[in-house]
């Protein structure tokens, strides 16, 4: 979602972030019907580490260059095969299908903002008893593998065993 503080427009679209060297450099090259905005965060605010170019594109696209303090600085409709330049200095640059300067009004000044849409997050352990899942119960620091019911039993009689041991040093095969 991308939204323009300003006015209290939205565009409810999916958003992804171009935040490598990489993923800046691939951009929207060679992409079919653009159906998201995608935001490049880019390592210093100036005029030239904002420009872009469409070459490669497959269709026209909308621009947005917002300064660090992500107030918008420049827009326009991008057509393929041509340079592009801020009129002042941007850290962030959307980029988006046609129509997204349109719905989200945007002017010169406006505060726009974004929510990059899928985040994963990292997965958390829970204890678990199940077969063939983790068990993070039985160790300190460390998890085994349960691999069935019928384990778990002969784990736990072996154990009992060695217990019984302990406590009574007579093995069965040694007779008084």
């Amino acid at each position: 979602m991308i939204i323009n503080e300003t006015k209290g427009k939205e565009w409810p679209g999916t958003v992804k972030v171009a935040d490598s060297f990489l993923k800046r450099f691939r951009g929207l090259m060679m992409v079919k019907n653009i159906g998201y905005a995608l935001v490049f965060y880019l390592p210093s605010e100036t005029r030239v580490n904002a420009a872009i170019h469409t070459f490669f594109m497959l269709e026209e696209i909308d621009v947005i260059w917002l300064d660090s303090s992500r107030k918008v600085v420049d827009f326009r409709k991008a057509k393929k095969w041509r340079l592009y330049s801020p009129k002042n200095p941007a850290r962030y640059i959307i980029e988006g299908p046609v129509g997204l300067i349109k719905v989200l009004d945007v002017e010169e000044g406006d505060l726009i903002s974004w929510y990059p849409t899928g985040k994963k997050r990292k997965a958390v352990p829970v204890k678990s008893l199940i077969p063939g899942k983790i068990d993070l119960s039985g160790s300190g620091n460390g998890a085994t593998m349960i691999e069935s019911v019928k384990e778990v039993k002969v784990n736990s009689l072996r154990q009992e065993e060695r217990l019984m041991a302990e406590i009574n040093p007579r093995s069965p095969d040694c007779h008084v």
